[in-house]
């Protein structure tokens, strides 16, 4: 009984050792198909960042990614004007709180900027 028992977990150890050694000839494949992909706009700034901060090492090099994405990195498209109805928005959230005169002076001065 013990030998059946060790033929089979034998031959399961093979055939499972067998199978994961075949299972990295799928992934190239799949990286292929990747690097195939145009990349995003996220992935180009992480890119020129990741580029900028060529040289620096572990906390330092966090730091500067960090740094170079959330001031916008050198991949950063040229900001648009913004529309009438976003200005409305925008001026009419700053200007709660006034009432009257004063709000419409504020919204005057605030939508011709």
């Amino acid at each position: 009984m013990n030998r059946l028992l060790s033929i089979s977990a034998a031959l399961a150890l093979a055939f499972s050792a067998s199978a994961f050694a075949n299972s990295h000839k799928e992934a190239p494949m799949l990286t292929n198909v990747a690097a195939s992909a145009p990349m995003t706009a996220q992935q180009s700034k992480m890119s020129d960042c990741s580029k900028q901060a060529k040289g620096k090492k572990g906390d330092e090099y966090k730091a500067a990614v960090k740094t170079c994405l959330s001031a916008g990195g050198a991949a950063s498209a040229p900001a648009t004007p913004m529309t009438q109805q976003e200005k409305m928005k925008k001026c009419s959230g700053e200007g709660k709180g006034k009432k009257g005169d004063e709000y419409k002076a504020y919204m005057k001065s605030c939508l011709a900027a």
